[in-house]
């Protein structure tokens, strides 16, 4: 049976408070790019999954959302994955002036 989500926080590039609420058996990592108009592209890791692996299977349902602590961003992922085959999901939003996109990567492996 699967477990109920967490909730984690982490910090982007520019020092923005995200909060994380994530499946604790399927998902590795999230991590933020960003594009800034007239400048390049730049990525960090928001949050990493302190889990080495799942204890259980994960479900058939992956949910995920990512907020910004100031409001301006909070975005939901849900979607059904039956066969399980999901490895991961990118989410593209504007904020402002600049583009952002979330990479939710999964399939944490199964804890031996």
């Amino acid at each position: 049976m699967p477990r109920h989500n967490r909730n984690a926080k982490g910090l982007d590039q520019l020092g923005n408070l995200w909060r994380i609420s994530y499946q604790p058996d399927w998902m590795r990592l999230v991590k933020l790019s960003r594009e800034r108009l007239g400048r390049r592209r730049s990525s960090r890791t928001l949050f990493k999954n302190p889990s080495r692996g799942a204890e259980v299977a994960p479900g058939r349902s992956i949910r995920t959302r990512i907020a910004a602590a100031d409001g301006s961003v909070d975005v939901t992922v849900s979607l059904e994955d039956s066969k399980r085959i999901v490895d991961y999901i990118i989410v593209g939003v504007r904020d402002k002036d600049e583009a952002l996109k979330f990479t939710i990567m999964g399939s944490l492996p199964r804890r031996k």
